[in-house]
């Protein structure tokens, strides 16, 4: 018994589990993987979140950085925008553009609720609404 649990926690942590994104209506937008690969709702890999920050697309080439300060940059570092760590989404003109809660809901600035990313650290949800569906009209 003792060697059945072995394998079946070891089989277990050998998955590649993924957070889902959602819309405002709960459809499937995309997902993040445990290891940042994000993919869209067809699974195909859109772009990649690193550790450090880095903001990569599908093709490896780096699109933007989440910084330490919770600033966000892109590849040129010119900063597009912040994330507090409230979960308030601001602007490079720190106008706020949304907001993600301690739930993962995410709204706009109208605290209207326009997707899900629950179980995703906000920075990584910050990064996928600024880098993948253009949050920042």
């Amino acid at each position: 018994m003792k060697n059945l649990l072995l394998i079946a926690t070891l089989l277990f942590a050998s998955f590649s589990w993924s957070q889902t994104v959602q819309n405002g209506n709960y459809s499937t937008i995309g997902y993040i993987q445990n290891d940042g690969t994000v993919q869209n709702g067809n699974y195909s890999t859109v772009g990649y979140i690193k550790d450090d920050g880095t903001v990569m697309n599908g093709n490896y080439s780096t699109i933007g950085y989440i910084r330490d300060d919770g600033s966000v940059t892109n590849s040129n570092y010119s900063t597009i925008g912040y994330i507090k760590n409230d979960g308030t989404i601001m602007n490079s003109n720190y106008s706020t553009i949304g907001y993600v809660k301690d739930d993962g809901t995410v709204m706009n600035s109208n605290y209207s609720t326009i997707g899900y990313a629950k179980g995703i650290s906000r920075e990584r949800a910050a990064a996928f609404f600024f880098f993948f569906i253009e949050l920042r009209n």
